[in-house]
């Protein structure tokens, strides 16, 4: 299957006819106006998986009924792209793509979708839970791991528990977004023998759901 994944960065050409594009599911890695990921399932007519950055609103609280979504006992529009399945915390299968998810960045300031080391390992663990006897294709963050494309200033250090979700889990590929690249191709790194990508801006990649090793990138924009 072919999946596109984006953060961080608007690509405005992703959204237009002209592409030539043809993903089969759209991956959102946080930092991303809601508008423009439903601007991308409208032009491809597909589903989008999506974990929340620590620039998004707060999606906590949120309780999906038969009328619709509530939060504090009220109605209130969906959180996120609407139609999106938010993968924060949790195992989602969409589009045969299995997609274990943990949003936000290492808590630098107050603010919503951040974490302290130790909230992102409780976190971490939850999912590692959730995910028992299941094969995981993706794990999608918007953080990188600690030490692995990272940065040392305060907002953009990894969180270390991604990188034992991501030795535990084994998925095909690691997606992150939130260091952002300025067009420069960065080198390739894994986390125990697992791809990590950088998908700031986007990349367009095929991956077979539960045959490891399927994964490959047919094209990349490494952010503006």
């Amino acid at each position: 299957m072919r999946v596109l994944a984006v953060s961080d960065e608007e690509v405005p050409g992703l959204a237009l006819a002209s592409s030539t594009l043809r993903p089969d599911l759209i991956l959102g890695a946080g930092d991303l106006p809601g508008a423009y990921l439903e601007a991308l399932v409208d032009r491809y007519g597909v589903p989008c998986v999506f974990v929340p950055g620590n620039h998004d609103p707060d999606h906590s609280g949120y309780r999906r009924t038969r009328g619709g979504f509530v939060r504090g006992g009220l109605p209130c529009e969906p959180p996120g792209p609407r139609g999106g399945v938010n993968a924060d915390g949790r195992v989602v299968t969409v589009a045969g793509l299995t997609v274990a998810g943990l949003g936000g960045s290492v808590r630098y300031r107050d603010g919503p979708n951040q974490w302290t080391q130790s909230q992102a390992a409780r976190r971490a663990w939850r999912v590692r839970l959730a995910a028992r006897r299941r094969t995981v294709d993706v794990v999608l963050a918007h953080s990188p791991a600690r030490g692995v494309g990272d940065g040392e200033d305060a907002p953009h250090r990894g969180l270390a528990a991604l990188g034992r979700l991501v030795t535990t889990l084994r998925p095909q590929v690691f997606v992150h977004g939130h260091v952002h690249p300025f067009g420069m191709p960065g080198p390739d790194r894994t986390i125990d023998g697992v791809p990590v990508l950088n998908t700031v801006g986007y990349t367009y990649f095929e991956i077979a759901p539960g045959s490891p090793g399927a994964y490959s990138v047919r094209e990349r924009r490494r952010g503006a």
